[in-house]
C-alpha cells in the first residue's frame, strides 16, 4: 500500500474515533461506563440491543417481550421476558418433546403468546397458552 494512502487511512479512523467518542457518552450509565451483558458477555450500548424474537410484550413489566429461552445448563425450553436481567420474573415451563411452535397471538385471557404443538406426525397440531397458571388452559 503507499504510504500516502495509509496516512490517508490513519486520518479518516482518527476522525471517526473522536466522532464516535462525542457519541458514546450519552449512552454510559452514571458511572461512565457501558453496560455489561452476561448473555453475550461483552459490554453493551444500553436501549439498542432490543430482543429480534419477542413474540408479545410481557404482560408483568410492561417493559420486555416474552420469547422462547432454552436453558443453557439444562437444554430445556421456557417462555421468559426478555427483561429479565432488569427485575422481571415472568416466566413458564414449555412441552419438551413435542414439536413447538410459538405464535404472535396473545392469549385472550392473559396475554401470554399462544404456542401450537403435536407429539407426532400422526396427531394433528393442538393450541394452548403458553402460560402455564392460565385459566384457558384447563
Amino acid at each position: 500500500m503507499p504510504e500516502n494512502m495509509q496516512r490517508h487511512v490513519v486520518r479518516t479512523t482518527k476522525s471517526r474515533t473522536a466522532v464516535f467518542k462525542k457519541e458514546i457518552v450519552q449512552y454510559l450509565d452514571s458511572n461512565g461506563y457501558l453496560s455489561w451483558s452476561a448473555k453475550s458477555k461483552k459490554y453493551m450500548i444500553l436501549g439498542t440491543n432490543s430482543p429480534k424474537d419477542g413474540l408479545v410484550p410481557c404482560p408483568s413489566c410492561k417493559i420486555g417481550e416474552l420469547m422462547v429461552i432454552r436453558s443453557p445448563s439444562t437444554r430445556k425450553r421456557f417462555m421468559g421476558c426478555s427483561n429479565f436481567y432488569g427485575g422481571c420474573k415472568a416466566s413458564s415451563p414449555l412441552l419438551q418433546r413435542a414439536r413447538l411452535r410459538a405464535t404472535k397471538t396473545p392469549c385472550a385471557e392473559c396475554g401470554w403468546p399462544v404456542v401450537i404443538f403435536r407429539y407426532s406426525r400422526n396427531q394433528k397440531w393442538s393450541r394452548q397458552c403458553s402460560n402455564f397458571a392460565c385459566k384457558s388452559r384447563g
